[in-house]
């Protein structure tokens, strides 16, 4: 995934709801909790984390018992410490007080909320990306030090393996073509971080890597749970057991869920996003353009996908009166440049979602160049009365300018293969007459007619068409 490209664009909840979910996740509100029970005597050793003795009482505290209690209790202090809920007054005597966020856990914004979230988020993704603490102790040496070469673990590698599996489920939540809000399968969000794309038998080596790749994300999706980030069923167990043991119950091999499920939550997705966005992606979300004008409209949904323009567009429309919203885009729609077709196709989606009382503005364009033609559209398809015929050139014009605008936005699609053959099939004479458009897009709109066309004949008819608009345009 690279950073200078644009990804689809995340439908967020609202700030609210999501700064509830964040106060409810267990990781924030123990650690809310134990920074709202610490006092004058509690105490901290060097590292800031709390005295052994003190670990049963902040355990009570939580509600914990059990083998793991004073090891939770522990993290939870940590990311209290961590998240500025409480601050260290004097290291020398191990004192503590009250840190400012607490306060805004309590009285702040629900941004502010999501902000000391976000900081618990960081926390706990260092946390998975760090090998387990029964192998750090076997590779301690003398002195103390943790020899990282005896655990095979490299912290950058293992960050950039956990930021890319965690990328690939935000795309694959965002994408229309993704599963959306249903879980995903560990095998699958592993494989696609370890199989080449261009591979297609994979080798039983890569294979092997997959599958030691679920369990170290199986390890990971246990932990980042609690922080809201994600839903998950872990691994079946039963997969995990030698061999020789028999299963406790009957298993149904064909059962995908036992390898494992995570579904990106609402607030994983305002998480990750925020992430991305950090590290320099372009992650826009629905409503982002609602209070922008037109043309960063049409520009900013030119990338996005049919469903998510859709949902962007009406945003916008919401906050404006029919007939200035029409006159708006129809201006934002003009130009000459590369992105100017995709920008009249987007114009022409949004105005397909405003109702009569835009006709004024659509009557206003009818003997414009580049607006006549889908003003006609408009005007035809919402019933108007006494809709000029357009002349030939506007026909063949808007031609042009919607081939190019489908070029943009799909590239050569199976919908656009069947658009050009219609054209050819319909129009006699059409490469003898398109070619002489004065429209920027002509030659490279011939040029794609001919690679799509199946028929060998007329795809070199389109090439020929080409040729000449290129010439007649000096290029």
């Amino acid at each position: 995934m690279s950073d200078s490209s644009t990804l689809p664009p995340a439908r967020l909840r609202p700030e609210a709801e999501l700064a509830r979910d964040a106060l409810s996740a267990p990781v924030l509100a123990r650690a809310a909790r134990l920074a709202c029970w610490a006092g004058p005597d509690t105490r901290v050793d060097a590292g800031g984390g709390l005295v052994e003795e003190q670990l049963p009482a902040a355990a009570e505290q939580l509600g914990l018992s059990g083998d793991d209690a004073a090891a939770y209790a522990s993290e939870a202090w940590r990311i209290a410490v961590d998240t500025g809920l409480v601050e260290i007054t004097d290291e020398e005597a191990g004192t503590v007080a009250a840190g400012e966020d607490l306060a805004l856990l309590t009285g702040g914004s629900p941004q502010d909320v999501l902000g000391v979230w976000l900081t618990a988020l960081e926390a706990v993704l260092a946390d998975a990306s760090v090998p387990d603490l029964d192998d750090l102790v076997d590779a301690m040496a003398e002195g103390g030090e943790v020899d990282l070469s005896s655990l095979d673990w490299d912290p950058d590698a293992e960050s950039e393996f956990l930021d890319g599996v965690l990328g690939n489920l935000y795309l694959l939540t965002v994408g229309e073509d993704g599963p959306g809000d249903a879980p995903v399968p560990l095998p699958a969000l592993a494989a696609s971080v370890i199989v080449p794309s261009d591979m297609g038998e994979p080798s039983n080596e890569v294979l092997e890597q997959v599958s030691d790749a679920m369990m170290r994300l199986d390890d990971q999706f246990r932990l980042l749970e609690p922080v809201g980030l994600v839903e998950y069923q872990p691994v079946d167990e039963a997969l995990m057991a030698d061999a020789d043991e028999e299963p406790a119950a009957p298993v149904d091999e064909a059962d995908v869920t036992r390898y494992g499920m995570v579904r990106l939550t609402p607030l994983g997705l305002y998480g990750l996003r925020a992430r991305l966005l950090d590290a320099g992606f372009e992650a826009p979300a629905v409503g982002d353009l609602a209070d922008k004008g037109a043309d960063a409209l049409l520009d900013g949904t030119a990338p996005f996908p049919p469903a998510a323009a859709h949902a962007e567009t009406e945003l916008w429309l919401a906050g404006r009166g029919p007939l200035d919203a029409a006159r708006e885009l129809l201006a934002a729609a003009r130009g000459s440049d590369p992105g100017a077709p995709l920008r009249r196709l987007r114009c022409q989606q949004a105005l397909s979602l405003v109702g009569g009382e835009a006709e004024p503005a659509l009557r206003e364009v009818l003997d414009d160049a580049e607006l006549g033609g889908l003003a006609r559209v408009w005007l035809t398809e919402h019933g108007a009365r006494d809709v000029p015929a357009p002349p030939q050139e506007m026909v063949f014009w808007l031609t042009i300018d919607t081939v190019a605008a489908q070029l943009a936005a799909e590239g050569n699609s199976e919908e656009l293969r069947a658009l050009v053959e219609g054209l050819a099939r319909q129009h006699s004479g059409f490469f003898d007459t398109v070619w002489r458009v004065e429209h920027p897009a002509t030659p490279d709109v011939l040029e794609a007619m001919g690679r799509l066309h199946p028929d060998k004949k007329v795809a070199k008819e389109a090439r020929k068409a080409a040729f000449k608009a290129r010439s007649q345009q000096g290029g």
